[in-house]
């Protein structure tokens, strides 16, 4: 096994290298089809895809690659790339790291998922209703990985109560043997101690002991049977809540924030995308989701038994919802009461949610309006509030020390410490999303997105509520395979030029088109939470496959339905905006003149 391990690890670098190496040649094609500038701009973001799709290089080292190559090949200069990687969008998506940071520094976050599981019950069912709540609900605020890296032990702990350590195999061959030994022997085995209760009274015959060893060998295959699609139900719940939970909030994952720096370098006049409109259209479709969600896993899984409403359960079962409720409680307690610290990172945190939202609403004046018009956005406000937690005092102060001059001086802890930030903070995200932006802007300039608007033309006819559907499928199939972040980046400029051509509002394929690369439910590659519960042992590729094939065709007709009902008042979906118009109409001038070049360049090869 050492030595199949040392050869793939050995084919795997060689693989890399060839894709470095071979990748730029590979793709020169590219630069002598296209125009100038718009072949220059298409072969660095076909490069990177590559690259991403095939991780030769670090994600956020591909992302870099525009500093490097948009100004030697004469598509931007340095000046205009660099601000692209810390755009007020970035800030917004820094300021929602930190608060994370600072709620899973004082545990704010376990305490609250292990109150829920103690509020909805320990029924296999509920429990995985509190599991997919919990984790969709940290996830709204936290990253998907993290949020899954939190849940999955607490999982496993109430599993461990539940049904004892996951050896089923081995448990069930040795008692298969023993009570295969007692029927040939005609006489009762040692029964293991969870089936004792199915034993008779000692002065039974040699009929009933038989019909006692069977019934038991019967009931055992079945509670394995439960305990192994419980097991599996709990730990594929957690990974697909975080992917939901993360499309309900512009800072619940990169793809979001992605979405709002695009709409502000190719429609710099579109307002109607912030933190609250985005949370009014996301946040129904997340629970709607969540609960149809949920019902499809527990019905897999054995969670909820159409066929036994009134099936009484066996003292195993309720037993082990006693152990995993004390558990629950055990684990609650552990954590002592409410401290100063947490009281205070949930107030912010608070402040945080409800100042975003209410910054510009717009089914009302939001309290932006107080000051002048596009001074204050939605980066403003989350800075605003993450400051505060690196001054904030973590105990709570007392006013008699001000006046007690013989008090000792000593060094007050903030709730939130700049080298805990530093260890926490994925600042690799930061750079990827800096990257994305820095790609868009380089379409934009270069000219390459109205020349891939004016290679669209077949597509005009499509209708628009198909031309969703078709979106979000084709990229929830795309991202099972590649990064949720360069699956995005690689899109957007596609969907909003597909958007012009079929004279509809952009916002009405580049939101589907967003959300869908978080439903990514089939494979353990997909995602890293899908990795992270994967690696647990418990689960295989084709549980993953059977439950997400569903997951993600429910995810495709719950957003078509979400775009073409509320999202329409949202967003005013209904219309052409002047916004978008505005683009087209520069669009449209450009494009005659960027077909004349091409078919020139084309003749002359």
């Amino acid at each position: 096994m050492a030595a199949l391990g040392a050869l793939v690890k050995k084919v795997w670098s060689v693989r890399r290298v060839l894709v470095l190496l071979c990748a730029p040649l590979a793709l020169v094609p590219v630069l002598l089809s296209l125009p100038p500038k718009e072949g220059r701009c298409l072969y660095v973001i076909l490069l990177m895809a590559l690259y991403w799709c095939t991780e030769a290089l670090p994600l956020a080292v591909t992302a870099l690659l525009p500093i490097v190559l948009f100004p030697f090949l004469g598509i931007l200069p340095s000046n205009k790339v660099c601000p692209q990687y810390f755009l007020d969008t970035n800030f917004l998506f820094l300021s929602g790291l930190i608060m994370a940071s600072a709620i899973e520094e004082w545990n704010l976050h376990r305490r609250i998922a292990l109150r829920v599981l103690m509020l909805v019950g320990v029924q296999p069912a509920r429990l995985i209703l509190g599991m997919m709540l919990t984790t969709s609900f940290l996830s709204m605020w936290l990253s998907n990985t993290a949020s899954t890296a939190m849940m999955l032990p607490i999982a496993n702990a109430i599993l461990k109560s539940l049904f004892g350590e996951k050896d089923t195999s081995k448990n069930m061959n040795r008692e298969h043997e023993e009570i295969q030994a007692s029927l040939q022997q005609n006489k009762l085995y040692t029964v293991p101690t969870e089936m004792q209760f199915l034993a008779s009274t000692e002065d039974k015959d040699l009929t009933e002991e038989k019909e006692v060893a069977s019934d038991a060998l019967s009931d055992l295959k079945k509670e394995e049977e439960y305990k192994t699609n419980i097991w599996k139900g709990f730990l594929i719940s957690i990974p697909y809540a975080a992917s939901i939970g993360g499309t309900a909030t512009l800072t619940g994952t990169a793809p979001n924030l992605i979405l709002l720096g695009q709409l502000k370098s190719y429609f710099p006049e579109c307002d109607v995308v912030n933190f609250g409109s985005w949370f009014m259209f996301a946040f129904p479709l997340m629970l709607i989701f969540l609960l149809v969600g949920w019902l499809w896993i527990s019905i897999l899984y054995g969670g909820i038994n159409l066929r036994g409403w009134r099936t009484k359960k066996s003292n195993i079962r309720v037993d082990a919802e006693v152990r995993a409720r004390e558990v629950i409680k055990e684990d609650y307690q552990k954590l002592g009461p409410t401290k100063f610290a947490e009281q205070a990172i949930f107030f912010f945190f608070c402040m945080f949610a409800i100042m975003l939202f209410s910054r510009d609403p717009k089914f009302i004046p939001g309290w932006a309006s107080l000051f002048a018009p596009g001074f204050i956005s939605d980066a403003v406000t989350g800075i605003t509030i993450v400051i505060i937690l690196f001054f904030f005092p973590s105990q709570k102060p007392s006013f008699r020390w001000w006046f007690d001059f013989k008090a000792p001086n000593t060094e007050m802890q903030p709730l939130l410490t700049w080298r805990k930030a530093q260890e926490t903070v994925p600042w690799n995200i930061i750079l990827l999303l800096g990257g994305g932006f820095a790609m868009a802007k380089g379409c934009e300039e270069s000219g390459l997105s109205v020349w891939i608007g004016g290679r669209l033309h077949p597509l005009e006819g499509v209708p628009p509520p198909v031309a969703v559907i078709l979106i979000t499928i084709v990229i929830a199939l795309f991202t099972e395979f590649a990064s949720n972040t360069a699956t995005i980046i690689i899109f957007l400029p596609v969907l909003a030029e597909l958007a012009i051509r079929l004279k509809v509002n952009p916002l009405y394929l580049m939101i589907p088109g967003t959300i869908g690369c978080s439903y990514a439910f089939m494979l353990p590659v997909s995602t890293p939470p899908n990795s992270i519960a994967f690696s647990s042992g418990h689960l295989m590729v084709k549980d993953m496959a059977r439950t997400g094939l569903l997951m993600n065709l429910m995810g495709v007709l719950l957003l078509s339905l979400a775009m073409n009902t509320w999202a329409k008042s949202i967003f005013q979906l209904g219309t052409f905006p002047a916004w978008a118009n505005i683009h087209a109409e520069n669009a449209t001038s450009l494009l005659p003149a960027v077909e004349n070049v091409t078919f020139s360049a084309l003749n002359k090869i």
